[in-house]
């Protein structure tokens, strides 16, 4: 299985998911999987490490921080670093695996929404954030994240894309520039980028997010926390989980879908899942099913994705 999400990790970053988020969050967190991103081949190291948030979720026992927190969106679109050098746009990388990054450089300095230059510091400066498409496009955030791995760059420019800023790092401060993380993304405001503090809020109306981010407002607080070998201590990722019911699985069908893809589809017996009775569900391809070790007859638990289509997370032992 861990081979699996690695497999479905590596499809998510390059824009091509073969399960949803909320299913790879499920089978990620049953089976202790806590690997970010995915290794780059041939990957520039990013100046400073690309942590992910652990995630919480509503409901649950949440994360303590011991200091003032705000709340900001948490946008669905592809992470990426920004590296200034006396001002100017150098470099940029995709997330990777956090540590390492594919070159996008000859991308992002055509963006608009990206500065090529800023005040200029003693020191190197890195931003980071996300790259976004609207919530009007059909699968916006595999939209946004696959036109980093465009090698057409016209095709590239002919997308509707936007870069929010939600970081950043220099070594004479390795969380921020300034006191408070507002006082950091104001700075971002005042250089011209979209942050996700003060335009967030406006942002989430017309761009996609999968949650909320809770984080310590103090930097020397959140520093002191320090990280542990992905995670900050100092922030989280607050999301509503998918209410699971459990049925069985009784028999696998198979469809072909508008593009000419042919996919399983797991017959069930009926049950209801929040407002809906639902008989079947999506098991993606062959590889999930022998993943899962689902046989006929066997007990299975079942979610609507998005509050909509209805999938197989698990088989209940």
């Amino acid at each position: 299985m861990k081979n699996f999400l690695d497999y479905a990790s590596k499809k998510y970053y390059e824009g091509n998911p073969v399960i949803p988020d909320d299913v790879f969050d499920r089978l990620a967190e049953e089976h202790k999987y806590d690997r970010v991103g995915y290794s780059v081949q041939h990957g520039i190291p990013h100046y400073y490490p690309m942590y992910s948030l652990k995630k919480c979720y509503v409901g649950e026992k949440l994360i303590e921080l011991p200091s003032e927190t705000i709340e900001t969106p948490k946008f669905d679109g592809a992470a990426i670093s920004l590296l200034y050098v006396e001002g100017r746009l150098v470099m940029g990388l995709t997330r990777g695996d956090g540590k390492r990054g594919e070159d996008i450089t000859d991308k992002v300095l055509h963006l608009s929404s990206i500065q090529r230059e800023i005040y200029k510091h003693p020191y190197p400066v890195q931003i980071t954030g996300e790259i976004m498409a609207k919530k009007s496009i059909p699968n916006a955030r595999n939209y946004a994240s696959g036109a980093l791995n465009l090698k057409n760059l016209s095709e590239f420019f002919e997308r509707e894309l936007l870069f929010v800023a939600y970081g950043i790092q220099t070594s004479e401060h390795s969380s921020g520039l300034n006191e408070t993380y507002t006082q950091d993304m104001s700075y971002l405001h005042d250089l011209g980028f979209h942050e996700v503090y003060g335009l967030g809020h406006v942002l989430e109306k017309e761009y996609p997010t999968d949650g909320k981010v809770i984080r310590i407002n103090s930097n020397e607080a959140f520093d002191r926390l320090g990280y542990t070998s992905n995670h900050p201590r100092g922030a989280f990722a607050l999301k509503v989980r998918s209410e699971g019911v459990v049925t069985t699985l009784k028999d696998v069908t198979w469809q072909v879908g508008r593009t000419g893809v042919v996919s399983p589809v797991a017959i069930l017996e009926p049950v209801k899942v929040g407002d809906a009775t639902v008989s079947r569900a999506t098991l993606h391809n062959m590889r999930y099913i022998e993943e899962l070790n689902l046989e006929l007859g066997c007990e299975v638990e079942i979610i609507r994705s998005g509050e909509i289509i209805p999938r197989v997370v698990r088989r209940i032992n």
